[in-house]
């Protein structure tokens, strides 16, 4: 694993092998990008780490949810960028050349999905899968002007894929969508846009027994200690260069105690429950994705933290739920693409798209 190829620093530089594909099927013609958790027969899973890449032996089948795209007639054009370990939420490995965000090439495209969001939202493909633990493919998704579904938790199969927190882990994609409308520089709107395609809203107050501080906290240490759980003996048993940041995470993880894990699993399963009765069968939230726009390349590590966690206490609901969620490419603000998402009950994936695209088809009218 040398480095990266493209104009968008997006696909691995690897050698290319064949990838069979249905000649024929619903995705027929479309080129398919896979993040570099997901097995691909003949390749090498890296996972954004050179010691894994060099470690690892090439896969001898593609990971399930990988082959059911190319068997639907989606044609591989490469391996794309992942952050190292799929553990950063900002698009930047500090082994390799950046990926550009098309979009808006002073910010980042967003992690831990970030070569997967570059190639689409750069024409290099048409679809690209990514994964999301916290919100690898909804931030990396808004913040380049892309659709993003993180899927029902355990709705797809991960094998064949990299575990990062196994209670967490979904299956994602992107797709590109061109929206010919007005652009929606605040929440307000886009909510009032929202309001007037599904009809008035819910008017009563809910509470949660956890305040959003809380629920950040708990998708932390949770997310964290399973992290570490997957990876830590791996991590323990050499020198890995893992990057800034990355290791830190790991090492808040090593270090939440049995009793810690016990209490914020109590408030997760809490929460789930008041989520879910929330939203009964067939309710949606209608959310910001993320605070705003991408943070700029060249942010200070402050300013990466404190976006950071402003974002997680959005990304962190269907984290903690294992609920369906998709963002919609849906505005602007400061001249940078901002999603707006629609997250529903366990197992609504489907109907999301659809309410989705009627979103979608009101701006462009608009």
């Amino acid at each position: 694993m040398t480095g990266t190829h493209g104009p968008y620093n997006a696909f691995l530089d690897l050698r290319q092998i064949p990838v069979a594909h249905a000649n024929l099927g619903p995705l027929a013609g479309l080129r398919l990008a896979v993040k570099d958790i997901y097995d691909v027969a003949g390749y090498r899973t890296g996972c954004g780490n050179s010691r894994k890449f060099a470690e690892g032996i090439a896969a001898t089948s593609t990971a399930p949810a990988v082959q059911t795209i190319l068997d639907a007639g989606a044609r591989f054009v490469g391996k794309t960028q992942t952050d190292e370990l799929a553990f950063a939420l900002f698009g930047q490995n500090a082994h390799f050349p950046f990926p550009v965000n098309p979009a808006a090439p002073d910010r980042v495209t967003g992690g831990s999905s970030s070569g997967s969001a570059s190639a689409v939202a750069g024409g290099l493909a048409d679809i690209a899968t990514g994964s999301d633990t916290g919100g690898s493919i909804r931030a990396p998704a808004s913040f380049c002007g892309l659709i993003g579904l993180r899927t029902t938790h355990g709705r797809i199969a991960l094998d064949g894929t990299m575990k990062l927190a196994p209670s967490f882990d979904t299956f994602g994609w992107f797709a590109d969508e061109m929206v010919a409308g007005p652009a929606l520089a605040e929440y307000a709107r886009m909510k009032a846009l929202a309001g007037a395609v599904f009809g008035t809203p819910a008017t009563s107050t809910t509470r949660f027994s956890s305040s959003p501080d809380e629920l950040y906290w708990c998708f932390r240490r949770l997310q964290a200690r399973e992290a570490w759980g997957v990876h830590g003996e791996w991590i323990t048993s050499g020198e890995r260069d893992l990057g800034p940041g990355v290791e830190e995470r790991f090492g808040f993880g090593r270090a939440v105690d049995d009793r810690t894990a016990q209490a914020e699993n109590v408030r997760r399963l809490t929460f789930r429950g008041e989520l879910s009765a929330l939203l009964g069968k067939d309710g949606f939230l209608v959310l910001p994705t993320v605070p705003g726009p991408a943070p700029y390349v060249d942010s200070t590590p402050e300013q990466f933290q404190a976006y950071r966690e402003r974002a997680l206490h959005l990304l962190c609901l269907a984290g903690l739920s294992g609920f369906p969620q998709i963002t919609l490419p849906i505005g602007s603000v400061a001249g940078a693409p901002f999603g707006l998402s629609l997250l529903g009950p366990s197992g609504s994936d489907i109907a999301l798209i659809r309410l989705g695209r009627k979103l979608l088809d009101a701006a462009q009218k608009a």
